[in-house]
This record gives C-alpha cells, structure tokens and sequence, in this order.
C-alpha cells in the first residue's frame, strides 16, 4: 500500500471557473441563490429538437400511461434544481416491465422527436434512470421504489405529498 502523500506547506487550492457559477441553497428555503439562481427565473427556452420542458413532459407521461406504468408522480424541480426542470418516477410490476417501459420510452423520444436520452440500469431491471434534459425519468420496481424513497427526498418543503400526473 502507498503512503498518503501531505499537500505541500505552500500549496494552493486550484480555482476553476465552475467554482463561480455553482449555486448554493438558501437553508431558509430551500431555493437556490447565487449566479445560477437567476437561470430559475427565466422562461424556459425551448430544446433545440423544439419540444419546451412542458411538452416534453407530456409526451413522456403519454409513453408511460400507454406503457402501464403504475403510479407515476412529477415533481416540479424548477427553482429548485439546475439538472432538470422535471422529474418523473414510476413503477413497473417486475424487472422486464421496467425495462420495456424504458427501452420503448427512449425509442420514441429518438424516433418521434429525435431526443437522445441517456440511459443507466436498464440491463437489472431495478431501477432505471433515463435523461431526457430537462426531465429525467425514474423507472423502478415497487420494491425498489419504496426502499429509495425518492419522492420524499424531493418533494417540495411543507408538502405532504408530491404532484402527480
């Protein structure tokens, strides 16, 4: 095993322009403050593919509603996250639903809007994670769901249960 190697006695810390930018939660609110905060407010603009964030959600809950995913929930990330502008979560009775929910969910965002989305966790079956930009979705088996919890992590402060669809 290597020793652990000490920082020099002069040693800097390295600035880089991301540090700038990043934002930082008010502990208040919740709400983000700080360079990137202003980006909250604005109107979305829409993607390059020309779906707005709200289109695109709406095309993904019509895939999942005809694909039989079982209770989907959408929680309203804007002013509160810089990933995305919504998340989607989602249950599917077993691992081979889950993952035909999401294979057939990305095909027809690149075929019929030609949006590549990246995907992690399809080969399990447990939970997948699919990135469409401004909405990522979550597919999981139920067990799984209610192990994570996803919803009460973000659901909005003083709400006792997120906005479903």
């Amino acid at each position: 095993m290597l020793p652990l190697r000490q920082p020099c006695a002069g040693a800097r810390r390295r600035v880089i322009p991301e540090d700038d930018v990043l934002s930082h939660s008010d502990p208040a609110t919740g709400l983000p403050v700080g360079a990137r905060a202003a980006r909250t407010t604005a109107q979305p603009a829409a993607a390059p593919d020309g779906l707005s964030s709200d289109a695109l959600l709406a095309v993904i809950l019509a895939s999942l509603d005809d694909d039989k995913a079982e209770e989907v929930v959408t929680i309203d990330l804007r002013g509160r996250s810089d990933m995305a502008d919504y998340m989607v979560i989602c249950s599917g009775r077993s691992s081979r639903q889950v993952a035909a929910i999401s294979e057939k969910l990305v095909d027809r965002l690149k075929q019929d809007h030609r949006r590549a989305c990246k995907i992690e966790g399809k080969e399990t079956g447990d939970w997948v994670l699919i990135d469409a930009g401004d909405v990522i979705v979550h597919v999981f088996r139920p067990e799984v769901r209610e192990f994570y919890q996803l919803e009460k992590m973000w659901m909005p402060t003083g709400s006792r249960s997120p906005q479903g669809r």
